[in-house]
């Protein structure tokens, strides 16, 4: 069920409210009394659940603070650099395997050098 906001327009107070789609909007104000209750417009709660969301798309974990979001804001930014060095690490295995069929082919051409020199004969 939704989850609607009202404004008073007389005391000014804000009351959110959980109706179904049927019922008919709330009037008085269930701070002052008065008939002034106003629908307020805001954005929808929407959560996606399912393969290929990400929790990053989401504002934060269930029962967690905004001091603590803020600290993750830094975490995901350490997170970012610790990433880096995986990068580096990828690289770094690349070249690795490169020089090791550089070397691998090296030594297939010496062989055959070796092969040609004792099938040769000497002159």
């Amino acid at each position: 069920m939704p989850l609607y906001e009202y404004r008073c327009g007389k005391c000014g107070k804000e009351t959110e409210v959980i109706q179904s789609f049927s019922e008919k909007p709330l009037r008085i104000c269930p701070h002052c009394g008065a008939r002034a209750l106003k629908k307020l417009m805001s954005a929808p709660a929407i959560q996606f659940k399912g393969s290929g969301w990400y929790v990053t798309d989401y504002g934060g974990k269930k029962g967690e603070s905004r001091e603590s979001s803020s600290e993750s804001s830094s975490d995901k930014s350490d997170a970012k650099d610790s990433k880096k060095p995986e990068k580096a690490e990828k690289a770094e295995k690349s070249d690795k395997a490169d020089k090791a069929e550089k070397s691998q082919k090296a030594e297939k051409a010496e062989k055959a050098d070796k092969a040609a020199r004792k099938s040769s004969p000497k002159g």
